[in-house]
Parts: C-alpha cells; sequence; structure tokens
C-alpha cells in the first residue's frame, strides 16, 4: 500500500529510479539528497537577464524552457525540456521538475517533484510534496508540509497509522488530479489519481482515485429587500 505507481504511471518520467519498487511513496522525497549527487548538471536553455541562479553549477535546465524575468532558482535543480516558470517563481533547492511543467507567478517550490505537465501556475506553495503527471493546482493551493506541534507525520487509513519518520511531508497528488482554488492539503495528505478537490476547502488524509471531495452548500440566496434595492438603483 502507498507504493508509487499506485499514484503514478512512471514509464515516461525520466527520474523514476526516485523510487524502489517496494517502497513508500514518499520516500522519492527522502531520497533527493543522494540523487543529486548522482547527477550533471547542464543549462540548455538562454536565460534572460534578471533571473537569479543560486549554486548554479548543481542546477540544469532543459531545452526549450521558457524563464521569465525575476525567477529565482536555487540548486540543486533539474528543470526538464519545454517548461515555463513564469516571473516571481521561486525554486528553493532540491527540486526535479519533469518536461513541460509550470510554475507561476508567486509559487514557491521547495524540496519537491513534478511530473511531466504539472502545473502550479499561481501564487502556490509546494513543499516536500509529489505532483503527479498533468496534475494542477488552482491559484493559491498550498501544500502545507509541517504539522503545528512539529511532530513525525504519519498517515492513516482504513483504521491503521502508518508511519513516514518525516517531520516535513506536504501532499502526494496522484496523475491527472486537480486541485481547486485557494485549498490547503494538510501535511501528509495523498490524493488518488484523476480525483477532484473542489476549491475553499482544507484536505486531509488519503483521498481515494477518482472520486470528488467538495463541501455541502452553506449559503443562501434569497431577494434583495426592497428598501436596500431601491438604494442600489439610484
Amino acid at each position: 500500500m502507498f507504493s508509487a505507481a499506485e499514484f503514478f504511471s512512471l514509464q515516461q518520467f525520466l527520474h523514476s529510479n526516485l523510487w524502489r519498487q517496494e517502497g513508500f511513496v514518499w520516500e522519492g522525497l527522502s531520497s533527493l539528497e543522494n540523487f543529486f549527487q548522482k547527477q550533471t548538471f547542464k543549462i540548455e536553455s538562454k536565460l534572460p537577464r534578471n533571473v537569479f541562479l543560486e549554486n548554479e553549477k548543481q542546477i540544469s535546465i532543459g531545452v526549450g524552457v521558457v524563464i521569465e524575468p525575476g525567477v529565482f532558482i536555487q540548486g540543486p535543480c533539474i528543470i526538464g525540456s519545454h517548461c515555463h516558470l513564469r516571473h516571481g517563481a521561486f525554486l528553493r533547492g532540491l527540486v526535479v521538475l519533469g518536461d513541460h511543467c509550470v510554475v507561476g507567478h508567486g509559487s514557491e517550490v521547495k524540496r519537491s517533484i513534478f511530473m511531466n505537465r504539472a502545473a502550479a501556475a499561481h501564487l502556490c506553495y509546494v513543499g516536500d510534496s509529489i505532483l503527479g503527471s498533468d496534475v494542477n493546482l488552482g491559484a493559491g493551493v498550498k501544500c502545507s508540509n509541517v504539522r503545528l506541534d512539529g511532530r513525525k507525520i504519519s498517515v492513516h487509513h482504513d483504521g491503521v497509522k502508518t508511519e513516514t519518520n518525516l517531520r516535513k511531508l506536504g501532499a502526494i497528488v496522484g496523475d491527472g488530479a486537480q486541485i481547486g482554488c485557494n485549498c490547503v492539503l494538510n501535511p501528509g495528505t495523498l490524493i488518488g489519481k484523476k480525483s477532484l478537490v473542489h476549491p475553499l476547502l482544507n484536505v486531509g488524509g488519503v483521498i481515494p482515485a477518482h472520486v470528488q471531495v467538495r463541501a455541502q452548500r452553506n449559503w443562501v440566496v434569497q431577494p434583495i429587500a426592497e428598501k436596500i434595492l431601491e438604494k442600489l438603483l439610484k
């Protein structure tokens, strides 16, 4: 249970060796330091002025990548081909982006893995998280990665508690899942393939594949009082 294969199709992802076949899906994050020690780094796309690279010798950028002015990239970091990093994007190190990924304005990514075509396009925080292929985070989504009490994170499912032995773990979001605007994914949230999380939700735990998570409506639509309406229409 909770293997990488349950959440992702790894055949098309260049860095599938981040996971052991029999390991837990979050172990891909634990292997990042060792993974980067074995890499060679190369910048293959032209960078505009006012792009800031820290530890440049530990940064790879593939072909066809569009990087707008004001982007900050901290190595070690690998950016696949044909990605788009928009103005104000912040990659804080230990980040792996697959091909055709998007990190947008005001989005911060730290110690995380994006598979092909994953996107955090508008004002997102992605910390210690893994986004599967074709995952989209709506504007303002936050992948929270630390418990308020600072304790190690565990995963609870079907009455079974699984220890991750990680103090920092954000969200694991399976291939094709879509997260609505301004959601908070709590530490250790696992979301299955092609599931939908509606906007403005605080979500945690294990969400199965092919489901939607939504809140019951708690607002009411009613006519405006005539006196108030008269003032509005003046």
